[in-house]
């Protein structure tokens, strides 16, 4: 039909310069790792975020979400403590389906404000069909983390990628461009105190 618009998946990501979303040994006190002085990949969202509105806002404009397992909980034994519910407390930022992908069933969690989490056994392809019939005429994201958005980036799945640049370098961790074989083509980029905003449309072959 002429003029409607076709389901798109999209990503956001927080980087340092040299590529960087989360540093070396990453633990539930300690969510990005070892990154000196605090957590700077992050600090335009906190610091700044009057100035970063409209991204702020962007990150959560989905029908559904896909992230990895270390996206919903620390690294470790990959067996779920019932307690555990996530990161971000009892009123999560998403308000729509979260399908996270895991070796271990868990049941649905169901939180405050819309947000359930789904855990995906079957594998990322499995992930995406599910996150796509969920999402229905709204877009998808991958919310990350690294290794789950370059695997999806290097399978051809995303159509654009959303990146904040920090301007700095954390050395070690989990590195977006290490194995990335995914074309990126510039779309975008505004600056702000704390971050460059880099759009990318990713090249299907």
């Amino acid at each position: 039909m002429e003029g409607e618009m076709t389901q798109q998946v999209h990503a956001h990501m927080s980087l340092s310069l040299d590529g960087y979303g989360t540093g070396l040994n990453q633990t539930r006190e300690k969510p990005f790792g070892d990154i000196p002085d605090g957590e700077p990949m992050h600090r335009w969202m906190i610091e700044d975020a009057e100035n970063n509105k409209a991204e702020i806002d962007a990150i959560c404009d989905y029908g559904a979400f896909i992230m990895g397992r270390n996206m919903f909980a620390a690294p470790g034994p990959d067996v779920w403590e019932e307690e555990w519910k996530g990161w971000w407390g009892p009123n999560p930022p998403y308000h729509a389906p979260v399908f996270v992908l895991t070796h271990h069933a868990h049941a649905p969690i169901e939180m405050e404000g819309g947000t359930v989490f789904h855990f995906v056994t079957e594998g990322p392809d499995v992930a995406m069909a599910r996150a796509r019939q969920a999402a229905g005429a709204r877009n998808v994201v991958i919310a990350g983390g690294v290794s789950t958005l370059r695997n999806y980036l290097n399978a051809g799945a995303v159509d654009m990628l959303h990146l904040q640049i920090a301007p700095v370098v954390i050395g070690a961790g989990e590195c977006l461009w290490h194995g990335l074989t995914a074309t990126l083509e510039p779309s975008g980029a505004r600056q702000t105190r704390f971050t460059t905003h880099m759009d990318y449309r990713v090249v299907k072959a």
